[in-house]
């Protein structure tokens, strides 16, 4: 038989302990209000405004109404007008254009040619969603009033960069190193030294002759090596089992690699220093895991979401990551093309590795 006057001393006791802890509260609201802004609101399938480079070789009132009909779309944004095919497909290796459009010098000759195709888009073809966006574009039709341009010519001919069998396995490998890394690293760390804590072993620590130096050394060198692990392993398995192609350098996926393990580690260390409990340390590592794989551009396209989204992503590190990650395995790009990225993801790691190592310190006194 239950006891009413029991039970409700139970459940008085489980309110008060929550209301004590600010951080559980605030995990408990924070955590469905992003996943119902995220999935409502940031993310979107149906990519606009994706970023385009064009060559207009003719430069004619057609090929410059034609560039206009495309900014009208909003399919895409023209961001760069270059004058040579070879500063498209540089633009499309280093990620800054999704779309190039390149429009023959003889362009209002092959309107009137059933034959050929009269302009050219050459797209990023990794992500299977915006090549998907880009093929709305071969719908289009020339608009003019003094063109007698037969409607059945076809406008448009597309050239898939990086995946030309479009698969979307070969998209979503490289970006998965980024995510297993984010839930290993950053939990391991944080739930490592709040355990520590938890258990007394880390004031024994502290008691010897070791170093605070050498105590945040030993305890992440072993991450850094486990990762390491991991990624081979992802790497490997990609290339044997779905082959997945390396176009760039092996050295190259490891510097990038280690430089994001270090910006997880240093987030992990930073949440152990907030945490009270092993489980307060996860729910604030879930905190930064769901917009990660949501918004980094892993899951979903990342010019698909609005700004304001987009802005947050910035502050990620996984979204450097998938950037740098995805251009030297599927471009065939290096680390000196990508070096907007790597400062991005270096200055991160840097800051929050300071303040994670100050909150340390601090604590530990």
């Amino acid at each position: 038989m239950i006891s009413w006057y029991r039970l409700f001393a139970v459940l008085r006791k489980e309110f008060w302990q929550l209301k004590r802890d600010r951080l559980t509260i605030g995990m408990i609201v924070g955590i469905p209000v992003i996943q119902i802004l995220m999935f409502g609101f940031a993310i979107n399938t149906d990519v606009r405004h994706l970023p385009m480079a064009v060559v207009n070789q003719e430069n004619s009132q057609l090929s410059r109404e034609l560039i206009a009909d495309i900014q009208a779309s909003q399919v895409a944004l023209i961001k760069y007008r270059v004058k040579q095919v070879s500063e498209i497909e540089t633009l499309l290796r280093e990620g800054k254009v999704s779309i190039g459009l390149v429009i023959p010098h003889d362009f209002e000759r092959r309107l009137q040619d059933e034959k050929r195709p009269a302009a050219q888009l050459l797209v990023d073809g990794s992500d299977p969603l915006i090549l998907a966006s880009a093929h709305q574009l071969t719908a289009m039709r020339l608009h003019h009033k003094t063109q007698e341009t037969a409607q059945s010519n076809k406008l448009f001919e597309v050239r898939n960069y990086y995946n030309p069998e479009r698969r979307s396995v070969i998209n979503t490998v490289p970006g998965l190193i980024g995510v297993i890394l984010t839930m290993t690293m950053m939990i391991f760390t944080a739930v490592s030294i709040v355990r520590e804590r938890e258990r007394g072993n880390l004031e024994l620590l502290i008691n010897t002759p070791i170093t605070r130096t050498e105590l945040m050394v030993g305890k992440v060198v072993p991450y850094i090596v486990i990762g390491f692990i991991q990624v081979t392993l992802v790497v490997v398995l990609g290339a044997v089992i779905f082959k997945v192609p390396i176009h760039g350098s092996i050295a190259d996926v490891y510097i990038v690699s280690l430089l994001f393990v270090l910006a997880n580690l240093a987030l992990g260390l930073l949440f152990s220093t907030i945490a009270k409990s092993q489980f307060q340390a996860l729910q604030m590592a879930i905190f930064v895991m769901l917009p990660s794989i949501l918004l980094s551009g892993f899951a979903f396209p990342f010019d698909g979401m609005p700004k304001l989204a987009q802005w947050f992503a910035e502050i990620l590190p996984m979204t450097h990551f998938v950037r740098l990650i995805r251009g030297i395995m599927l471009k065939g790009a290096n680390i000196t093309e990508l070096y907007q990225e790597l400062a991005i993801l270096m200055v991160f790691t840097v800051l929050v590795l300071v303040l994670a190592i100050k909150r340390f310190h601090k604590r530990l006194d």
